[in-house]
């Protein structure tokens, strides 16, 4: 059976605050008991804690984070330079999910240079098979731009053909396509869903100061950019939709993702999530 889980970024000013294993006990708390690592610097000491939780909690580590090579300045591990690391954290926290969660920002700006990618994921795919790792493609709304026809995210699929796949809804609606048709497009390949909403937000007050002042620019700025990312059924997504065919086409997480809290706690918007899915009957993925 699939599993609800957190993705754990938006809880990185948690883990910075308290610590990895104080973070996943309040996860625990709220009733979550799996989680997809991101964005959480893989010291010794925070792999140790996690590998704590893991023991006296029963935290499930659905899945780690890599790129396959970091940004400048980011101090993420790299799958071409960490590689033994990775795989070491991965065993430790008994996670068989490796996910990159961007293309390199070069691969946005050259076709040449996503095709680079393509083919060095896919080799590193199938280095990570020889120990027992899957590595999964994370979606934004970029891969469903369409090049010669076809789109970024097809593209990625014909020429990285060992790499697997975690749809994020979102993206995939600010993208411009159907979240469920997209899940039932690529069934059988989709282990990882990220469940974050699409809601649109008020519009900024300043706004409307700035149109009476003349600024019409500042204004339509702020009218195209009310897009917000929201707690699960807080917005305009049909979640028993996108649900039941995530496991329709062979999820086994689902997990809350909030890029922006936009104020509020994030163990807040978690609850909020948390308790939306039991009211939708999703109680028995907790």
């Amino acid at each position: 059976m699939a599993t609800i889980g957190v993705q754990m970024m938006m809880l990185k000013s948690k883990v910075e605050e308290s610590g990895p294993y104080e973070t996943l006990r309040r996860l625990k708390e709220i009733g979550f008991s799996a989680v997809e690592v991101s964005q959480i610097p893989m010291t010794a000491e925070n792999v140790a804690e996690m590998a704590r939780a893991r023991e006296e909690l029963g935290i499930d580590f659905a899945a780690l984070s890599a790129a396959m090579e970091a940004p400048k300045g980011a101090g993420n591990d790299a799958l071409t330079t960490d590689f033994d690391k990775i795989v070491a954290d991965a065993k430790t926290l008994r996670a068989d999910m490796l996910r990159i969660g961007m293309m390199p920002f070069p691969a946005m700006a050259s076709h040449g240079a996503l095709l680079e990618f393509c083919h060095a994921a896919d080799e590193m795919a199938v280095r990570l098979a020889d120990e027992g790792i899957g590595l999964y493609y994370h979606n934004h709304h970029l891969e469903f731009a369409k090049v010669d026809g076809r789109s970024i995210l097809d593209i990625i699929r014909d020429e990285a053909p060992n790499m697997r796949l975690e749809i994020d809804v979102h993206w995939v609606q600010r993208g411009g396509k159907d979240p469920v048709r997209t899940l039932q497009k690529y069934a059988g390949l989709v282990d990882l869903v990220h469940l974050k909403d699409y809601r649109i937000g008020a519009m900024d007050p300043a706004a409307f100061d700035a149109l009476a002042a003349g600024d019409f620019q500042a204004f339509m700025q702020a009218f195209t950019g009310v897009v917000q990312f929201g707690e699960v059924g807080e917005g305009n997504l049909d979640w028993r939709e996108i649900i039941d065919q995530a496991l329709e086409s062979g999820a086994k997480y689902l997990l809350i993702e909030q890029d922006d809290q936009y104020g509020r706690d994030p163990f807040d918007c978690l609850v909020t999530s948390h308790d939306n899915l039991v009211a939708l009957g999703y109680e028995k993925l907790l």
